[in-house]
């Protein structure tokens, strides 16, 4: 039986019903074995120790960014290649060590929708890079986004919404616990421990902001259908239709 293909995927308590859609999404097209890994916040607490405030209006606050986090896991993203290299540890199985080396995972936000197989995304893995994303130029754009959350806009904005993680590269052993729980926010965003050739470029379509390139993979960056407001925002009806699907599957 082939490894299954690790996605991490974004979770965030006001976000479940994306979440169970951008997995149902995923699931339905997906032609291999498919692991899929929530990033819970309150889970991650054996590596991600940094500081987060929730404030009295609820919205979450980095010291360390001096800055507003619109999600839970605004952070928790740059935890995967941890999170790798601890299921890699040796363990033992019988009379025998067993020892898997960290290899290509994937990380999404939640607030997307898979239109096509994400095997197909994993065949683009390039061993040359420490990571491979969509790298956006996204212009500054409305001041709020989802439920009114402050729309911060930063250095390469976007590119860490999708990151195809070479968990294995040496170059993201700069990326030490420490810096993971000391750096601000637009650094990690940035991917600033790495350098510009060390970050691989993924097609457009592979993380369409949701416009008018035909996606692969929707990304509903300014708030999603889920959200009141937005119930009418572009590509609504993929969206939709999509959770339509989950719901009758879920009820067969």
């Amino acid at each position: 039986m082939k490894t299954p293909l690790r996605v991490y995927v974004g979770w965030d308590s006001r976000e479940v019903i994306a979440y169970e859609v951008a997995e149902f999404s995923l699931r339905r097209r997906a032609s291999v074995p498919v692991q899929v890994i929530p990033l819970r916040l309150h889970e991650l607490g054996h590596v991600l120790t940094r500081p987060i405030e929730r404030l009295e209006n609820g919205k979450l606050w980095c010291p360390i960014s001096k800055a507003p986090m619109a999600t839970e896991f605004a952070i928790s993203r740059f935890a995967v290649p941890f999170l790798e290299q601890k299921r890699s540890e040796p363990r033992a199985v019988g009379e025998f060590s067993v020892f898997e080396r960290p290899g290509w995972a994937l990380f999404i936000d939640c607030d997307m929708l898979f239109q096509a197989d994400v095997a197909e995304l994993f065949a683009l893995a390039d061993d040359r890079y420490a990571v491979m994303v969509v790298k956006h130029d996204q212009p500054p754009g409305p001041l709020t986004k989802m439920d009114g959350q402050v729309q911060t806009y930063y250095r390469r904005k976007n590119w860490s919404s999708v990151v195809l993680w070479n968990c294995a590269h040496e170059a993201n052993r700069r990326l030490t616990l420490e810096a993971l729980n000391s750096l601000p926010g637009r650094d990690l965003h940035a991917f600033s421990w790495l350098k510009d050739e060390e970050i691989g470029t993924l097609p457009r379509e592979w993380n369409v902001l949701v416009d008018a390139v035909p996606p692969k993979l929707l990304h509903y960056t300014l708030g999603g259908p889920w959200f009141p407001g937005y119930e009418d925002c572009d590509r609504a009806s993929e969206w939709k239709l999509e959770r339509r699907r989950q719901y009758l599957e879920e009820r067969r």
